[in-house]
């Protein structure tokens, strides 16, 4: 019982795992990837792409105008495209009743797709559970 406090004190406080289905080839994806890991979390993936992806967003409750490259899970919620790190931490903080968040499209200078002190301005989306959006954080260009 004592051998285990050490590992608990190590957990407690640790971010939780993030499992992410991307296409193997794409870079942006793995800049994000690697984002994520700098900031603590575990993270996980799996290969897919083309309608096999657009499927799996689908049946996972992302709006199609919500679409970006990749898609995650991490404690039942939907972390679609270049969602910031503290987004997602936020996320998990309040806890809505949701599917998750949304950064659709690819925006130049989210986490992942260039330089943030060259960023356009992007929204990100809370995805509610009947399909709609509502604004959940919005980022000014740079």
């Amino acid at each position: 019982m004592l051998a285990a406090s050490p590992l608990m004190a190590l957990t407690q406080g640790a971010e939780p795992t993030i499992h992410v289905m991307k296409d193997p080839n794409c870079g942006c994806c793995t800049a994000w990837i690697n984002i994520l890991e700098n900031e603590g979390f575990t993270v996980t993936t799996e290969p897919s792409a083309g309608t096999l992806l657009m499927r799996y967003k689908m049946d996972n409750g992302i709006p199609q105008e919500m679409v970006s490259c990749h898609t995650a899970r991490i404690e039942n919620y939907m972390i679609e495209g270049h969602v910031p790190v503290a987004d997602i931490r936020r996320l998990l903080e309040e806890r809505p009743d949701a599917v998750g968040l949304a950064v659709p499209g690819m925006p130049y200078g989210s986490p992942g797709m260039g330089p943030e002190s060259e960023r356009e301005a992007y929204a990100v989306h809370l995805v509610n559970r009947d399909g709609t959006t509502e604004p959940f954080t919005n980022y000014q260009a740079a």
